[in-house]
């Protein structure tokens, strides 16, 4: 018996962002809507990992930064949103050594 170099073949493995075969009417009004949605955002910037272990390597040390910077916007006016950016800045600076 003759074994090739290829046998026995592997599935190949399917990243989670390519692309299903779908019909490809359905669902064209709805794209534009469907593609701002923050599902559809958080999962299109999950496919440049290529493991879920990779992402969680990646993004592990940049989620209290984030929440740092981010003192949730549409809950308050402008200018209080200004002042306490500005005072998180300032503590970032103060932090990292960053002269002002």
């Amino acid at each position: 018996m003759t074994v090739s170099a290829e046998w026995p073949r592997r599935p190949k493995r399917r990243s989670a962002c390519e692309s299903r075969h779908r019909n490809p009417h359905k669902g064209l009004n709805t794209r534009a809507e469907n593609s701002h949605q923050p599902t559809r955002q958080r999962e299109r910037a999950r496919c440049q990992f290529r493991t879920p272990a990779h992402m969680q390597r990646f993004l592990e040390p940049f989620g209290p930064i984030r929440q740092h910077f981010c003192p949730g916007r549409r809950l308050l006016p402008a200018a209080a949103y200004r002042a306490i950016l500005s005072g998180r800045c300032a503590n970032w600076n103060e932090l990292t050594g960053v002269a002002a």
